[in-house]
């Protein structure tokens, strides 16, 4: 057997400068705790938008009988 690479579906999240660091935290762990979602990269601009970007794995299934 092979060694597969790891596929993972990626989203782009943009947030709003009037959102607090608190509620961007809380957003992030909402969306890792429920829908599976992990921060791969988080990046604030100078004008206070932040850009997240969230990605998850892809796990397809596999044929088990020939």
């Amino acid at each position: 057997m092979g060694v597969t690479a790891i596929e993972y579906e990626e989203q782009r999240v943009r947030l709003d400068r009037t959102l607090s660091r608190r509620a961007v935290a809380r957003l992030l762990t909402d969306a890792a705790e429920y829908r599976g979602w992990e921060l791969h990269r988080l990046r604030r601009y100078r004008d206070g938008t932040r850009d997240a970007w969230m990605r998850r794995k892809i796990i397809r299934a596999r044929r088990t009988l020939p």
